[in-house]
């Protein structure tokens, strides 16, 4: 008996393609109706306790330098000091909203807004009609 050693062996893939083949579609098929589903235990809330809404409070300065806050009249000479007292009275959580006339100095913005900063407020915002 003589071997060929130059003959090269072919391989027959065509069972397992077949098999391949009926696998994609059995999952095919099932994959659809298969559901996952996690039972999981939420915690209770509370339905009576309610949140309190805290009042916004807005800061409006005129081209005069007139601030009016909440209806109250201050001055700008004196606003740091005079709001500093105001502020004690209000709730530090409270939203700021400063809203200026567009024709006053960028620096007497910046020092009503370093005011407020200073009375303890965190949520400030400057106002614009944009």
């Amino acid at each position: 008996m003589v071997y060929d050693w130059d003959e090269k062996p072919e391989l027959n893939i065509t069972p397992l393609v077949d098999v391949m083949l009926v696998l994609l579609a059995i999952l095919m098929v099932i994959a659809p109706n298969i559901v996952f589903e996690e039972n999981i235990k939420l915690p209770q809330g509370s339905t009576t306790k309610q949140i309190a809404k805290i009042p916004p409070v807005h800061i409006t300065i005129d081209k005069d330098k007139n601030i009016q806050i909440n209806k109250d009249n201050f001055l700008y000479k004196g606003f740091r000091d005079n709001f500093y007292l105001y502020a004690q009275k209000l709730d530090k959580k409270a939203t700021v909203l400063i809203s200026a006339d567009k024709r006053l100095d960028y620096g007497v913005v910046m020092s009503v807004l370093a005011s407020v900063k200073q009375a303890g407020f965190t949520e400030v915002s400057l106002a614009t009609n944009g």
